[in-house]
């Protein structure tokens, strides 16, 4: 390597083909939780065993690299103000995924580039383009088809109510999500990512243990009923830790600014993952308004990074 440069990146076959094996893991990573909760984890205890396993190994990344990890004061309250965010995020997810399909939950929640542009515009930043609000029209036309809305609308049966909650509650991981990206671009952009990443953990860790203590949920903090649901906890927690850490050491030679849109491969993989496992199986109708959804978000990316 030439001193001075940064590390080589990858061949574009390989960072592609590294992208979509973390997508996968992530994946892999929301249908065991669907698996635990379903054996009668509760969502607070889900988040807070990914959230300590990936606590426990970034910390020895970042204790490895000897990164420093003070924090000027002026970023502090930014810094718990991201590490909050994140924590909703991942509450609002993880809630969504108990009540609704994984790849639906997950096909929701990656609206997050289409909130992040529209947050962006709304506090001073620029103007989506034509282009980029023909796009977030397509992006509402296969949500719409994805949700399968013109078949409850014809039907004679309503969604039920735990429906309706995993949409809300999938939408609101997208916004909380786009807004912690606005807090990081914005706000936290001068701070060294390792030292980023180990305080927004450390917060989320803390804040699920404080919501536990507290009962703000009832029943999220409760063990399994069932051994499937501990071993799914346990793979949740090593698939979530798994994919955080190799995304972070092999970033820099990922061309994440050309391969980053790689990274909506994640709905995709739940998809075939949920139906593999938990016989989640989608109509004709739906799957063309999540490959809208999906290719427009994948465009709206490169643009935006173009």
């Amino acid at each position: 390597m030439t001193p001075g440069l940064g590390p080589t990146p990858l061949p574009r076959h390989l960072a592609v083909g590294t992208l979509i094996l973390i997508s996968t893991i992530f994946a892999t990573n929301h249908v065991a939780a669907r698996v635990a909760f379903d054996n009668g984890a509760g969502v607070l205890l889900g988040v807070t065993c990914r959230a300590g396993a990936s606590l426990l190994a970034l910390s020895g990344i970042v204790l490895w690299r000897h990164q420093d990890l003070r924090l000027p004061a002026r970023l502090g309250a930014w810094q718990i103000l991201l590490g909050l965010l994140i924590a909703l995020q991942s509450f609002c997810l993880y809630s969504a995924v108990a009540r609704i399909p994984v790849a639906l939950a997950l096909l929701i929640s990656s609206l997050f580039p289409l909130l992040f542009a529209l947050i962006t515009w709304v506090l001073g930043g620029p103007r989506p383009t034509r282009r980029a609000s023909v796009l977030m029209g397509l992006i509402l036309v296969g949500l719409t088809l994805a949700l399968d809305l013109p078949g409850l609308l014809t039907g004679t049966s309503l969604p039920g109510a735990r429906w309706t909650e995993g949409i809300l509650l999938a939408f609101g991981s997208a916004s909380f999500f786009a807004s912690a990206l606005w807090v990081t671009e914005n706000r936290l952009a001068s701070l060294p990512g390792p030292v980023r990443s180990l305080y927004t953990i450390f917060i989320v860790f803390c804040a699920m243990l404080a919501a536990g203590a507290a009962n703000i949920m009832p029943g999220g903090m409760r063990s399994p009923d069932a051994f499937a649901g501990w071993a799914a906890l346990a793979v949740l927690s090593l698939c979530y830790c798994t994919g955080f850490c190799t995304l972070f050491i092999l970033m820099p030679r990922l061309d994440m600014p050309r391969n980053a849109p790689v990274m909506n491969a994640e709905p995709v993989s739940s998809l075939i993952l949920g139906w593999l496992i938990l016989d989640q199986a989608f109509n004709g109708r739906q799957l063309a308004g999540g490959l809208i959804v999906l290719s427009c978000i994948v465009i709206l990316a490169y643009s935006r990074q173009r």
